[in-house]
């Protein structure tokens, strides 16, 4: 660490103050970083070192230019590893120091207990750095064109992941050894029996002549069984095992593959994560931490975070005032059956148990929930009518955005609805070896989201390169299917019938 006495010294105090209060959070080392530094790191996704790629230098110019045109600035970068590590900008204002260590803690302690976050590579800060390492070697022996373009090539696939597979097994567990094929020990027909009457109770000819039969079966299944046998929605994963790639291709699809699992529970719990950060340190800043001569610059740039953000939620503002409301409604104790069964409103906007459950229901609810379940659970109708929430669309005739909706259904519906995936379509592998000839079929599950065709076609040409045979997508957007292929060569796309789709 590079930080000043004074900052040291804030930096154990905050951390005391957090764990009086019931934090539980990784050992945490903070590094002072100029605006330039910082926005370096930022680029790299948060860690030091990454792998070449110019991906980085696009993000590292965007992040420059924001800042010095004053259209965003980065306050606190923090990393999800063991130990957490976190940075901060130079030339913050002291209260603002105070307010990113607090809020630093709040986000260690949701990524150590966070279910969603439970199977992340804890020491991924040495991981990415060793991925890098890798993808050098790479470079020096295949060349920098063929493999900057691969990298390309697997970062257009990187949201084609199971996001929720590091929790479900989703294929069956291998056969232990002799339980193959329901034949309980006996997979070449043979029955058991001493070794003197073998002969008789397993007869070689009929042995033979029931392997033959057997593989004879066998053939014939395995030419119409469909693989994968169930639908495959970890598709990077399936080209991983099963493209015919080379060795440095494989390594690289790995790589990305890892990368985009470690950082898919941040983006499941976006909501959630900023609002646990924000709730602990305006709770330290306001009862412990705060001079009384920092009072107002702190609400002047405590408001601006909490501040509306045009086209959008604010994940600070919505994640914040959802778990203040669940502490207050467990307070006060405003669940359970006997409240959702009362009809006077004016008997439920003065209910109160005296319950005092509120802290201990916002642990609970921060170890178990991801941003869809923490809405679907938590947002109430009352909720959206008391901060004004509302479902909005562009107006092509004005070309404004236009409040269309205000009730409870719709507005619950529609923030549901672009977590979900977190945005993406639903895509799955349902064939490899469509009409027998080791084409890949790709099925879309449509749930509103439909597929844009510029992109799917870039993403079909992508997965051609990997699967080096002709790629389909299957999409149905309400009720209406389509075929999109890329042989190779052009794109196609035509209507499926009833009967074909």
């Amino acid at each position: 660490m590079n930080l000043t006495p004074e900052l040291t010294s804030i930096k154990d105090e905050i951390r005391e103050h957090a764990v009086e209060f019931g934090l539980d959070f990784f050992e945490t080392y903070f590094e002072m970083l100029d605006f330039d530094q910082l926005n370096e790191v930022a680029a790299y996704g948060g860690f030091p070192t990454r792998y070449p790629h110019w991906r980085f230098g696009m993000e590292y110019e965007e992040l420059s230019k924001g800042y010095a045109y004053g259209l965003q600035k980065i306050y606190e970068l923090v990393i999800n590893n063991d130990p957490c590590y976190a940075y901060l900008m130079n030339c913050n204002a002291l209260v603002d120091q105070k307010l990113v260590i607090a809020h630093v803690y709040g986000h260690s302690d949701f990524f150590k207990n966070n279910l969603w976050f439970s199977k992340t590579d804890r020491k991924m800060m040495d991981r990415m750095a060793n991925h890098g390492t890798r993808i050098r070697r790479h470079v020096e022996k295949i060349g920098v064109e063929a493999v900057e373009s691969f990298i390309d090539c697997a970062l257009s696939l990187e949201n084609l992941i199971d996001y929720h597979a590091p929790f479900i097994q989703r294929k069956p567990s291998p056969p232990a050894e002799g339980q193959e094929n329901g034949d309980h020990g006996n997979p070449d027909g043979r029955l058991k029996s001493k070794n003197y009457m073998d002969r008789f109770i397993n007869p070689p000819d009929v042995l033979a002549r029931e392997k033959k039969d057997r593989e004879s079966e066998e053939g014939k299944a395995a030419a119409f069984r469909r693989f994968p046998p169930e639908p495959e929605k970890d598709i990077l994963g399936f080209l991983i095992e099963n493209a015919p790639l080379e060795a440095w291709q494989r390594d690289i699809l790995t790589i990305i593959r890892d990368e985009a699992y470690y950082f898919a529970p941040q983006g499941m719990t976006k909501i959630m994560n900023e609002g646990w950060a924000t709730y602990w340190h305006s709770t330290m800043m306001t009862q412990r931490i705060l001079a009384d001569s920092e009072v107002v610059d702190y609400a002047d740039h405590h408001s601006g975070t909490l501040g509306g953000q045009p086209g959008g939620l604010n994940p600070y503002k919505v994640g914040v005032e959802l778990f203040r409301d669940i502490e207050d409604r467990w307070n006060k104790g405003r669940f359970g059956k006997e409240y959702d069964d009362c009809e006077c409103l004016a008997e439920k906007r003065v209910w109160d148990t005296k319950a005092g459950l509120g802290r201990e229901k916002i642990f609970e609810v921060r170890k178990i929930y991801n941003d869809i379940s923490f809405i679907d659970t938590f947002l109430t109708e009352e909720f959206c009518h008391e901060h004004k929430l509302f479902v909005y669309r562009h107006n092509p005739r004005t070309g404004q955005l236009e409040i269309s909706d205000r009730s409870f259904d719709q507005v619950k519906k529609e923030i549901l609805f672009a977590l979900t995936n977190m945005g993406q379509p639903f895509i799955y592998v349902v064939d490899a070896n469509y009409a027998n000839r080791g084409e890949l079929y790709l099925q879309h599950r449509w749930e509103g989201i439909d597929i844009k065709f510029d992109y799917g076609v870039e993403t079909l040409k992508n997965i051609y390169r990997v699967w080096q045979r002709p790629v389909h997508l299957e999409t149905k957007e309400e009720g209406r299917g389509r075929l999109l292929s890329f042989d190779g060569e052009n794109p196609t796309l035509k209507d499926l019938s009833a009967s074909e789709g």
